[in-house]
Parts: C-alpha cells; sequence; structure tokens
C-alpha cells in the first residue's frame, strides 16, 4: 500500500476510533446537593408543617380524663387478635384502629359520625376535646396516625415502602431512610406522585438546588411516592441497551484495522 494512502486510512481510523470513545463517555452528571446554599433563604414557615387527615388512613385515639371510669365509653376495647389495621398497645392486647372513610369520617363510640378528613392532628385534637367536654370534665385526647407510609423507588440504595413514626418527615428524610440516591440517580430529576381528592398529581424536585426546601411539597405525606431517575449512565448500562455492546465491537474492528495499516 502506498504511503500517502495508508496515513490517510490510519488518519480516518483514528478520528472513527475518538469518536466512538467520546460517544460511549457518560456525560458528566451533577451529584453535588444544594450547590447554592449560599445566596439562598429557607423559608422556615415549612417548619410549622402538619399533615391532613384524609380517606383511608387509620387512626388511634385514647381519651382520658380526672375520672377513668367516666372515659372507658369513649375509647375502643383493646383486643387479643393479629391484624393488619392494629397497633401493639399493652402485652398481647392491641389498640384498635378508626379508618377514616371516603367522606373523611369516623364511627365515634358515644358520639356517633365525626368528620376528621381535612384536619391535622392539632385540628383534630382541639376538635374532640371541644366535643367530650359536654361528657367529661378536662378530657385528654391522644391521636396517632397508623399507616403513615412513604414509598421510595427508583435509583436508591434501598427501595421500598416505610412507615414513618413521627408523622413528619422531609423528602431529604425519606430519601436518607431508603439509603440515599445512587450514583447513577439523576439528583435534578426526583419526582413526588401525590394523590389528592382521587387524582394523582405529579411535583419535580432538583436536589442540586437548596430551593428544594423551599418547595411546599418538601415535606411528604402519607402515601406519597417518590421516584428518582436514573441518568444516562445507567440508562446506557442497561441491560436492555445494547449500545455498548456495539460500540465495542465497532472499537475492536478499529483496532484491528488501524493494527492492519501500520503492519
Amino acid at each position: 500500500m502506498k504511503k500517502p494512502l495508508k496515513n490517510y486510512l490510519l488518519k480516518i481510523t483514528l478520528i472513527l476510533s475518538a469518536f466512538i470513545f467520546v460517544s460511549c463517555g457518560a456525560k458528566r452528571e451533577s451529584i453535588v446537593y444544594f450547590q447554592d446554599e449560599q445566596s439562598t433563604a429557607i423559608n422556615n414557615n415549612l417548619e410549622a408543617f402538619e399533615i391532613k387527615f384524609k380517606p383511608d388512613d387509620l387512626l388511634t385515639i385514647d381519651v382520658s380524663a380526672l375520672d377513668p371510669e367516666a372515659a372507658k365509653p369513649f375509647n375502643l376495647p383493646a383486643v387479643s387478635y393479629n391484624a393488619t389495621s392494629i397497633i401493639s398497645a399493652q402485652g398481647t392486647l392491641k389498640m384498635q384502629t378508626y379508618l377514616i372513610d371516603k367522606n373523611g369520617n369516623i364511627e365515634f363510640p358515644v358520639l356517633g359520625t365525626l368528620k376528621l378528613g381535612g384536619l391535622s392532628r392539632s385540628e383534630a385534637n382541639y376538635f374532640l376535646k371541644e366535643t367530650l367536654k359536654e361528657y367529661l370534665k378536662d378530657p385528654i385526647v391522644n391521636i396517632r396516625l397508623a399507616n403513615f407510609n412513604v414509598t421510595i423507588l427508583g435509583e436508591v440504595n434501598r427501595p421500598g415502602t416505610y412507615n414513618v413514626q413521627d408523622e413528619k418527615v422531609s423528602l431529604t428524610e425519606a430519601l436518607g431512610l431508603a439509603g440515599d440516591l445512587t450514583i447513577y440517580g439523576k439528583r435534578e430529576n426526583v419526582f413526588l406522585i401525590r394523590e389528592i381528592d382521587g387524582e394523582n398529581r405529579y411535583y419535580k424536585f432538583d436536589l442540586t438546588s437548596i430551593n428544594v426546601m423551599n418547595s411546599p411539597h418538601f415535606y411528604l405525606t402519607q402515601n406519597d411516592v417518590i421516584y428518582v431517575e436514573p441518568n444516562k449512565a445507567k440508562i446506557r448500562s442497561s441491560n436492555y441497551n445494547q449500545n455498548n455492546v456495539v460500540l465495542i465491537s465497532a472499537i475492536a474492528t478499529l483496532a484491528t484495522i488501524t493494527a492492519l495499516i501500520i503492519k
């Protein structure tokens, strides 16, 4: 082969190889959280956030008073069988729960139908105490949400459904429960799926900005679903994507051609 032609083919081969290697290289993804923290103020009003009770919530409600006997009729009796709708109270006994129906109501002993849907825990507590004052002196009401669950899916280390004991969890705390994002998680594309009035609503978070903490949806509500989108590097490495196999084969072929040309 003549030398000018050999040099020409060698240059084309090297250019094509470089192009393929550039194509293979993953675009650098941002993995640093809260990159603009020095210039953004945090909305402290979010600290006062309280969830609202809604249909399908399971509540435990304990009523006590100066006269324990007088308060007994306002409490559901403890039961000894196991069920997913009850939580431990004492020993083998379980406290029964109140199910909020589709209209936001529960059936309460003595008082009958009460609407708690749409109220926060403090609002429901105040409402029950004021209602019970007609029957009890200085009533004490303790309300707990028994089924506060959030589900975290996608590019996190421990995807799954998690129960929140204290009834308040932020987006970042929930991701912490799931072991944080993997290196393949797209930090600027974290999605929240929330059911409101029977319809799913979708919200997007960008964890690379401190402004995520100012979102009105930063604190989660019961049954929220968080999905972390995979970045391009993860998609390319997926078993469902065969591009890498094709590119590696092409690189091997070009390397062989280059070796033969040089020889």
